[in-house]
């Protein structure tokens, strides 16, 4: 499939690894224009130097940590005054810890609320402005298909996603004049370093090891439907089935499959 980013300034955050990367190198590699995002800045000047040296694209990174209001405030402005016009907006950052919720940390809790929902929201909050103001846009928020189906170990996880996608659904509803696209990215497991944090002894991605997907074709697939008015990315398609039965039959479900929702 042919794509063209030609003058197409892309913001993508948690930029430095996983899908982030992965992205950023999809929106290189079609003419586009990566606005890199994230807290790693070594990560950030490494990928810069390889866009330039793989694809002769002048990538532009900038280092910030996305549960600092005031710091997300100072670069986003900076962001759109360097740059002038934003055309896509991709809120990519996240974090996750599976544990059963009486065992999980406080503090943990409030860091995926803050980075998964809060910061998603800011972040959008900061771009529509602009994205109104030049009526055009594209905002892309990575949901989960842990917001559809919730299982054990992923309460408070889960609940960041299902926020996520309560949020993208009236977003959508409300830029639908604008010429503001909005669209949700369901994930299942994918192979990046996200588990090194949420499953730190590797019991869960062991269990999963066959069913994890490619980031590089997760990129893809999202590179694919940028600039479109694509409603929703759900992958893999099994388990976008699944979550559909689900709502369904959800009791039935959970009894079947109870041996796979307790895998993490």
């Amino acid at each position: 499939m042919q794509i063209n980013y030609q003058g197409k300034k892309v913001v993508v955050t948690g930029a430095s690894s996983g899908i982030g990367e992965m992205l950023v190198r999809r929106i290189a590699a079609n003419g586009g224009t990566p606005i890199m995002l994230a807290r790693s800045l070594d990560k950030l000047r490494q990928l810069q130097q390889q866009i330039k040296e793989e694809y002769n694209i002048r990538a532009f990174y900038y280092k910030v940590d996305l549960t600092d209001d005031e710091e997300m405030n100072e670069v986003i402005a900076s962001v759109i005054r360097e740059h002038h016009v934003i055309h896509a907006l991709v809120n990519n950052a996240g974090t996750g810890i599976f544990q059963y919720v009486e065992h999980t940390k406080w503090n943990d809790v409030e860091l995926m609320f803050r980075l998964n929902v809060l910061a998603v929201i800011r972040m959008t909050k900061l771009f529509i402005p602009h994205f109104k103001a030049n009526n055009e846009g594209h905002i892309v928020n990575i949901a989960s298909q842990a917001g559809k189906i919730s299982t054990p170990k992923s309460a408070v996880y889960a609940s960041t996603k299902h926020a996520i996608l309560g949020f993208t659904n009236a977003l959508r509803q409300e830029l639908a004049d604008y010429h503001i696209n909005v669209t949700a990215v369901n994930l299942g497991p994918v192979k990046t370093n996200f588990f090194s944090h949420a499953d730190p002894d590797g019991n869960y991605q062991k269990s999963v090891a066959k069913y994890m997907l490619d980031p590089e074709k997760v990129a893809l697939k999202i590179g694919e439907n940028l600039f479109t008015r694509k409603r929703e990315i759900n992958m893999p398609m099994w388990m976008d089935i699944g979550s559909r039965f689900y709502q369904l039959f959800p009791g039935m479900m959970e009894k079947v499959l109870k041996k796979q929702f307790n895998k993490k």
